[in-house]
């Protein structure tokens, strides 16, 4: 049953918004311009009495707590604790409070991805590389652990929706603001300020999802009524606040040091797709006899890019290979209600056009707000190649293991993605042509249009290093400087 505040909601939605079918809320999250992606409410800090030993132990867990050794920072501890746990099984059962049960579901991904994937990180102190996990979840992690993933409908493994970072923070200041120096996590593994930092800018940038989200909306609608004024203000928008979270994004190299990754990284690696740790899968005792797989979180589950790119047309130019099926594999890791809004904009933008708003915009001659389209794709080509330079200074350059928290490979990962939005940033200049504008939008066309080619370039000589038997992450990373386009150039 909707609330009266989500009919009124939905009522307004079917009047002004025909296309777009549903609320989006499973009472966390609330997808629209009111909340972005961040959940509706401030995430419960700790869990209820009731639950005391299970709080106790994720209290004492982190590697550090304020200088001092918690459980994780001593080889075997973590599973003597465990084995003293009560199995909240039956308590669990009967939660129907959707705040507590995300905290729940949180509490116990940290656990299970603690008692499994200690052994890997104490082997990965003493020789710098991934040891085997431990791939067997005792009964009093297993049991309740299912039964809460299956209240939220999602996998039980740490995620990043619900359990490692939207649902993980904290205000220092309950008055301030998002920004990342003031948030804290709620659960964590290493207990430094470089995984506090790392996560939480994540929900930096989400604080402004409010207007991205709301923007995409109101553009598509600006599209459907032919109102090209609108659709220029509303693209506009969009691309003005894909630039302010870039801008938050680069607060990376700030947030975590790129040299102290692997403190925490061992932790939110995920079980499919890294057999050299768990071998066939982990076995949850008490609930299922075959091991299981499931994918770590990981940032490529945040919702902003791929929101972005079924809306710009960026996902008509994916290739059609293993990488692909891996970026689709993750919509499965997100929250329903957030699957469900990704399957609407897929469904509403294919109604459109099948060849995306480029098309439209080009038939309407709204040149003007292609060239704001072709900045916002310059905006996710920024986001994804920043991402791929934290991937060759925070792992390349910290490790030799060869698969990112996911799953997936990481040196053809992004590389498969930053080419496709490439193509369509080509597509919409070549739409564009020599159409001559009097205004600040032809100023972003001619500078995007002036410096396509050393981004070709730029992942060409990058590959063409990486493709060789061996290769030095050093020079990957200085390439960017060499092509103007570092992002720690600010």
């Amino acid at each position: 049953m909707y609330t009266k505040q989500e009919l009124v909601y939905l009522l307004e939605q079917q009047y002004n918004m025909s296309f777009i079918k549903k609320v989006y809320t499973d009472g966390f999250f609330k997808v629209g311009h009111q909340h972005g992606f961040l959940p509706e409410k401030m995430p419960l800090t700790t869990l209820p009495s009731k639950y005391s030993e299970l709080q106790d132990i994720l209290n004492k867990m982190p590697v550090k707590i304020d200088g001092h050794s918690g459980y994780l920072d001593y080889p075997g501890k973590i599973h003597e604790k465990v084995k003293s746990l009560k199995n909240y099984h039956s308590d669990v059962k009967n939660e129907n409070d959707i705040m507590l049960v995300q905290a729940l579901y949180r509490g116990y991904c940290f656990l299970a991805s603690a008692y499994t994937l200690e052994p890997s990180f104490q082997h990965f102190r003493k020789t710098g590389n991934y040891g085997k996990a431990n791939n067997v979840l005792p009964k009093q992690i297993a049991q309740p652990f299912v039964e809460v993933s299956n209240k939220l409908d999602v996998y039980p493994w740490l995620d990043y929706h619900y359990a490692y970072s939207l649902g993980n923070f904290r205000k220092l200041d309950k008055k301030g603001d998002f920004k990342w120096s003031n948030l804290d996590m709620c659960v964590r593994f290493s207990g430094q300020p470089d995984e506090v930092g790392f996560i939480m800018l994540h929900v930096d940038i989400n604080q402004h999802s409010p207007s991205l989200v709301g923007s995409v909306i109101n553009t598509l609608h600006a599209i459907k009524d032919s109102d090209n004024s609108s659709a220029i203000s509303y693209l506009k928008e969009n691309y003005e606040t894909m630039k302010l979270m870039n801008q938050r994004r680069r607060e990376m190299w700030k947030a975590s040091r790129w040299n102290h990754y692997n403190d925490f990284r061992v932790f939110i690696m995920g079980i499919k797709g890294n057999e050299e740790l768990f071998g066939d899968g982990v076995i949850y005792k008490g609930v299922w006899s075959e091991p299981k797989q499931f994918r770590g979180q990981t940032g490529a589950q945040d919702d902003i890019i791929p929101m972005e790119d079924i809306f710009s047309g960026v996902i008509k130019h994916y290739p059609k290979n293993e990488l692909t099926k891996y970026l689709i594999d993750l919509r499965s890791y997100r929250p329903k209600c957030i699957q469900n809004f990704f399957k609407d904009l897929e469904e509403t933008v294919t109604n459109l056009s099948k060849e995306g708003i480029s098309d439209i915009l080009y038939k309407q001659n709204n040149f003007e707000g292609l060239c704001y389209l072709l900045g916002v794709l310059e905006e996710i080509y920024h986001f994804r190649n920043g991402h791929w330079q934290f991937v060759q200074k925070y792992i390349m350059a910290n490790t030799k293991y060869s698969k990112a928290t996911g799953g997936t490979p990481i040196i053809s990962w992004l590389p498969n993605q930053m080419k496709a939005v490439m193509n369509e940033m080509k597509n919409v200049i070549k739409l564009i042509g020599d159409i001559q504008l009097n205004n600040e939008s032809s100023e972003l066309f001619i500078s995007i249009k002036n410096n396509i080619d050393n981004k070709v370039k730029l992942l060409d000589h990058q590959l063409e290093l990486i493709n060789k038997k061996s290769f030095s992450a050093k020079k990957i990373f200085n390439l960017n400087k060499k092509y103007d386009l570092s992002d720690t150039k600010d």
